[in-house]
């Protein structure tokens, strides 16, 4: 049985302190990028955000606000969340049967990262 049930997982990145300030889980649109929106705190609300051209964005992010590009550090840690969890490239071995599960092992592994910062 193969699942065809895709997972995106949204991440915001402070650019100064590299620390995950926000997460969502969910399809590719405009939908999740109003969900990761609406985790972000506070201070974070009225700061310039730098992301990919994809166009969810346009119905969050508005004006001067929204820049494209600027997204290495994030992409690095894109390679770094599929480098340490097996669950996000292996479709056989390291798996979760709930989607449950897997956000749990996605928390937590923020979680950790982000406290190992001073």
């Amino acid at each position: 049985m193969r699942h065809t049930h895709q997972l995106w997982i949204w991440l915001a990145m402070d650019r100064h302190t590299r620390k995950i300030v926000s997460c969502f889980m969910g399809r590719r649109d405009a939908v999740s990028a109003f969900g990761l929106w609406e985790g972000l705190p506070n201070p974070y609300l009225d700061a310039v955000c730098h992301t990919d051209r994809l166009g969810a964005y346009k119905s969050v992010v508005f004006g001067a606000l929204h820049r494209i590009g600027g997204t290495q550090h994030m992409e690095r840690f894109n390679v770094t969340l599929r480098v340490r969890l097996a669950h996000l490239v292996r479709r056989t071995l390291s798996f979760s049967r709930k989607q449950a599960n897997l956000d749990m092992l996605i928390w937590l592994f923020l979680h950790r990262y982000n406290a190992s910062f001073p």
